[in-house]
């Protein structure tokens, strides 16, 4: 089982708290082992406040055995993932401008 959530259009310090909601409200309503997809086709950029709030969602599925997957992920956030080394955090699908 799966539930999609579309990330803001800039994922920033100003959108975390909103976006953490939704993504928590999210995984509260999946069983244990289902995945989160977080929907990055209209995100246009990530702040380090967007990245942390993705790490933070990502944390808190892991604890309860659940995924998060990062759909439509740009070039430039996926480099970002991997020049912070958080990459191999999730899995990701290709696409997007993020």
């Amino acid at each position: 089982m799966e539930r999609v959530i579309v990330a803001p259009e800039p994922l920033d310090l100003e959108r975390r708290a909103a976006f953490r909601r939704r993504a928590e409200d999210a995984l509260d309503r999946l069983p244990d082992g289902a995945t989160l997809v977080v929907d990055l086709a209209a995100t246009r950029g990530v702040d380090s406040a967007g990245l942390g709030v993705l790490v933070v969602v990502q944390r808190r599925a892991a604890a309860r055995r659940q995924t998060v997957r990062l759909a439509n992920v740009g070039e430039e956030l996926r480099s970002l993932l991997v020049l912070s080394r958080l990459a191999d955090l999730f899995a990701m699908e290709s696409g997007g401008s993020a």
